[in-house]
């Protein structure tokens, strides 16, 4: 069966940054599933898992815009260095779950460390990034109904 709209894929990945670092991968875990076309992986990475099948192997490089998006200015925040109070560990790249402006928890990046305030990142750590995905497909099927209404897992 090829990847197609409500099949259900389990795939393994290596995922590389535009530094060609290896920031993610499944080696050692169990594939990941998703059901296609449900916007549930980077639009880039859904794209090209259109038509492959199980056993397939392919690279796809996914730009910004496909992936986890441009890196946004104005999800730039100073906070101020109180709230931190409790870090001993607070370092530029730490990563810290704040609460945004409406009220829902989100996990933010350590930008810079000033003597009043921390400027903290909204943006995703991928953002802005071409990011290069080495992919193994390991099983395609039909979704069942349960999983249309509830998802996987």
């Amino acid at each position: 069966m090829q990847v197609a709209d409500n099949s259900v894929v389990f795939f393994h990945y290596e995922l590389k940054n535009d530094q060609n670092e290896v920031v993610d991968t499944t080696e050692g875990e169990e594939p990941i599933p998703y059901i296609h076309g449900k916007q549930q992986i980077v639009p880039g990475l859904e794209e090209a898992m259109l038509g492959h099948k199980a056993g397939d192997k392919f690279d796809v490089c996914v730009p910004p815009e496909k992936g986890y998006g441009l890196h946004d200015e104005d999800k730039l925040f100073d906070v101020d260095r109180a709230l931190f109070a409790g870090m001993a560990d607070l370092a530029v790249g730490s990563m810290c779950e704040m609460t945004n402006e409406h009220g829902q928890p989100e996990v933010v990046t350590v930008a810079e460390i000033g003597d009043e305030v921390v400027t903290v990142d909204a943006n995703h750590p991928f953002a802005g990034q071409v990011l290069t995905f080495a992919i193994e497909i390991t099983s395609v099927r039909e979704a069942t109904e349960t999983e249309l209404e509830n998802g996987i897992g």
